[in-house]
């Protein structure tokens, strides 16, 4: 990441958000419903993932110790990810430009098929800065998309979107490389992209679940994945126009992505929420010399690679579908331990014709120590309550779920709460956040 510029998912329903593309972009991202199911992502296997680490800190230790733009180990990166990706059937094109009086790469890769008018591009810089091998800054990404790619060729995915996959050079002295290529491409060309999913430090060895919150529908999608696997997530915003979704961002292509911490500090409420180490940096080898392959939580690599080939398969094989309208809230509300009252976190909904649909989306995110002696309902406009979640689940922690709620006869418009109470002793938590889709 630049400093210089300021398994399992196939039960998860993704839901269609509001705020998708203006009428001239391409047929606007959204995935799949129910009659137009995109195939079963993949597990991606985390020993793959590993094995373009371990090709990266060698070449990084055969060329002076780094892979920074300008320098041998870059290049020698370039070619290694490009021979990778020419033996598995993509089209790569190997584009140049000069920054600091050296030569920098691109490496584009294009998988054939898809609508080439509407075009899904995963990518990651794999640069790093000249103290060192920058194997989680960000050999990690670079070996996510990769690996997610080859994941592509392997399936013989035969996407609705045309999929496409980038290697950026000189991130790391402000987002040269990135820049260059969206700054080159054709205004003709820019329309055609339905979206860019970036993936900049995705194992960092005390890791958080960080979603970038750029444009709707990308952002739901990876939140519907981390949903499906217990793991709740927060808003990116330590790395936020500093990576090179920003490049893409500022010419209007719609931009998301997945990020696991930087230099700032986990929280005792992350810890409690992802477990790690509080007061302690997400990277604290972060732009160091230290940055090597045992600077990288396996856990965290392997979430972040499968989320990016959840992303890839659902937007790059969904069917447009019309958004609904979506509400949240984000503040945090302590759960008091039993016999504490319930609490409630409340949401206006206003501009919503009519009742609520029969499939009313409810996403709950709540950090608890012992779900099972939680009681959830959703309590609509005129008071009546639908429970979510009644004391199940056991002595597994947290409550990160989506819900689908017949509301039909309610009036969509006014105060939906969100109520929890908690029915046992000696656990507590707190709302995290939750969403009520229309």
């Amino acid at each position: 990441m630049s400093l210089s510029v300021s398994r399992r998912l196939a039960t998860v329903t993704a839901l269609a958000v509001a705020g998708l593309f203006a009428s001239t972009a391409p047929a606007a991202l959204a995935a799949p419903t129910a009659a137009t199911a995109a195939p079963t992502p993949p597990d991606i296997p985390l020993a793959n993932v590993k094995a373009h680490l371990s090709q990266f800190s060698t070449i990084a230790a055969n060329n002076g110790g780094n892979r920074a733009h300008g320098r041998a180990g870059y290049k020698a990166s370039i070619d290694y990810v490009k021979a990778k990706l020419d033996a598995a059937g993509f089209t790569t094109t190997l584009q140049t430009f000069t920054s600091s009086g050296a030569t920098g790469y691109n490496l584009i890769a294009d998988w054939p098929g898809g609508d080439p008018n509407s075009v899904l591009m995963a990518g990651a810089h794999l640069d790093s800065v000249t103290s060192g091998a920058g194997i989680n800054d960000n050999g990690s990404g670079s070996a996510g998309v990769l690996e997610t790619a080859l994941a592509v060729s392997r399936a013989g995915l035969q996407p609705t979107k045309h999929l496409r996959f980038g290697w950026w050079g000189a991130e790391e002295l402000g987002l040269v490389g990135s820049k260059y290529y969206v700054n080159n491409l054709p205004s003709a060309e820019r329309s055609k992209f339905a979206g860019y999913l970036n993936f900049d430090m995705i194992g960092s060895p005390n890791p958080g679940y960080f979603v970038y919150d750029d444009d709707p529908t990308i952002e739901q999608t990876f939140k519907n994945y981390f949903s499906g696997i217990g793991v709740p997530t927060e808003i990116e915003t330590e790395g936020d126009g500093r990576s090179d979704h920003a490049s893409f961002k500022n010419v209007g292509i719609p931009v998301g992505g997945l990020f696991t911490g930087a230099s700032n500090s986990k929280t005792s409420a992350q810890a409690q929420k992802w477990g790690g180490t509080a007061g302690q940096s997400f990277d604290r080898c972060y732009h160091s010399s230290c940055d090597s392959l045992s600077n990288i939580s396996d856990t965290a690599l392997d979430r972040n690679t499968d989320a990016a080939a959840y992303a890839i398969w659902t937007l790059g094989a969904g069917t447009p579908v019309p958004p609904g309208k979506s509400f949240e809230n984000t503040a945090d509300v302590n759960i008091p331990d039993s016999p504490g009252a319930a609490v409630t976190s409340p949401i206006t909904v206003s501009g919503v014709a009519g009742n609520a649909p029969a499939t009313t989306k409810v996403d709950v995110n709540i950090v608890h120590t012992y779900r099972g002696d939680l009681v959830v309902d959703l309590v609509a406009p005129d008071g009546t309550v639908y429970n979510l979640h009644n004391r199940t689940g056991g002595s597994a922690d947290n409550l990160v779920q989506s819900y689908t709620v017949n509301a039909s006869s309610e009036v969509a418009n006014g105060v939906w709460q969100l109520r929890a109470k908690d029915s046992a002793a000696q656990d507590v938590g707190y709302i995290n956040s939750w969403k009520i889709t229309f």
